[in-house]
This record gives C-alpha cells, sequence and structure tokens, in this order.
C-alpha cells in the first residue's frame, strides 16, 4: 500500500528521449553515466523498466563527408579558439572519458558529416537494437577511428551490431530515413535544444548534458513516481 494513497502509482516504465549526435564526445561519456545512473537506480530499488530512445541532433550538419584536416583543425575551425586551447579541451574530454572507461583517441578521429549515421540509427530503431547500433557507432568513432560517413562502414558496422548491411545499403541509398532524421532536428528546435546530450524523462523531466549519475539515478525514481 502506498503511504499518500492520493499520490499516483508508481510507472510500469520511465521512457527516455535522447537527442544526440555520433560526432560528439559528451554524448558518449553522457551514455556511460546514465548508464550507471540507471544502476544505481535499480540498485536503490527502482522498480520501473527504463525505455530510452535515441533521437538525431546534427552538431555541425554543414561538415563534409570527408574533411580536410584533424579533428583539432576542426575544432579550431568551428569553435574559432586557437590552437592551444583546442589542445586543452581535447586533453580534458580525453581525461574525463577515461574515467567512464572510455579510451579515446583523437588522433585516429576521422571528422565527418553525420548525417546517414543518423539514418542508420533511424532503422536500428524500428528494428529494435537501436542500443547496440549506438555503442557500435560511438566506438567506432572515437575509439577505433572508423569513417561513418561512408555507406559501406556503416552498413559494416551495423552488421556488427545486429541490422543485416544490405538492408543498410538500401536505406541509405533510397534515403528511407531522411525525413525521420529531419522530424528529430525539428523537435530539437521546438524544444529549444541547442547542445547535446539533451534526455527527456517522460516526456516532461528535461537533463542538459553529460550529468554525473547521481543525477540520472534520482531523476529516473522522481520521474517514476510522478
Amino acid at each position: 500500500m502506498r503511504e499518500n494513497p492520493d499520490s499516483p502509482p508508481p510507472a510500469a516504465s520511465v521512457t527516455v528521449d535522447v537527442w544526440s549526435d555520433v560526432a560528439c564526445p559528451w554524448c558518449y561519456i553522457g551514455k556511460r553515466r546514465f548508464e550507471e545512473g540507471v544502476r544505481q537506480y535499480e540498485q536503490s530499488g527502482g522498480a520501473a523498466a527504463v525505455e530510452v530512445r535515441y533521437h538525431s541532433f546534427e552538431l555541425a550538419p554543414e561538415t563534409p563527408v570527408d574533411f580536410d584536416g584533424s579533428e583539432l583543425d576542426f575544432l579550431e575551425r568551428f569553435k574559432g579558439l586557437p590552437r592551444h586551447r583546442v589542445h586543452q579541451l581535447v586533453e580534458q574530454v580525453t581525461a574525463i572519458a577515461a574515467t567512464v572507461g572510455l579510451p579515446y583517441d583523437f588522433a585516429a578521429l576521422k571528422h565527418t558529416n553525420t548525417r546517414k549515421a543518423h539514418e542508420v540509427l533511424q532503422l536500428a530503431a524500428v528494428e529494435g537494437v537501436q542500443a547496440t547500433v549506438k555503442e557500435r557507432l560511438f566506438s567506432a568513432y572515437f575509439v577505433e577511428g572508423r569513417h561513418l560517413g561512408r555507406d559501406g562502414e556503416l552498413a559494416d558496422l551495423a552488421g556488427e551490431a545486429g541490422l543485416d548491411p544490405a538492408a543498410v545499403r538500401t536505406a541509405l541509398a533510397d534515403g528511407t530515413y531522411r525525413a525521420a532524421v529531419d522530424a528529430d532536428v525539428t523537435r530539437a528546435a521546438e524544444l529549444g535544444i541547442e547542445g547535446v546530450p539533451f534526455y527527456v524523462l517522460q516526456g516532461r523531466y528535461a537533463i542538459s548534458g553529460a550529468r554525473e549519475p547521481e543525477l540520472f539515478a534520482v531523476s529516473l525514481a522522481e520521474a517514476a513516481s510522478s
């Protein structure tokens, strides 16, 4: 019996909508911190299932598929920062990523346009393997130095994560999920999302940034009980 009979019953599940980009280093860090937050929530007695859906957000949609330069070059041009400051930022995010078990390799990273990666993630959502594909693309980009702007590379990586590579190639060639990517980008603008990662719990509670696991755990509990 609930202590307060007038309070709403706990939710059977908590939906979490996450806007992110596979080229966003903080999004991968945020994914790890969120996963730890879910673990803490469950360990503390949280019974509602946590259902996550990733949405498309393009940090730099104007980026060419084959960017001419390193990640440091891109950050210098994109952020307009002096080279020494870019080095500091990369060292900082690399150290933070290491604290959650992510061995970022910015020297090997191939900066590219992520539009087609988002189309693959939309297909993965339909096929029920989005979380697995998202993880595979993140690791490929930030750890392995794989090129996520090319159809063949994306098909191979998605195949490793449970999708049919031939179906991926067909979907990319036909533009099957372009409208779905556009819809996510439009929705992000409607919500006022200007940076990622961005989390929306139960369609009501917003969390911006790769916050600490404890905040995610507390927020999941609040969302489940409201």
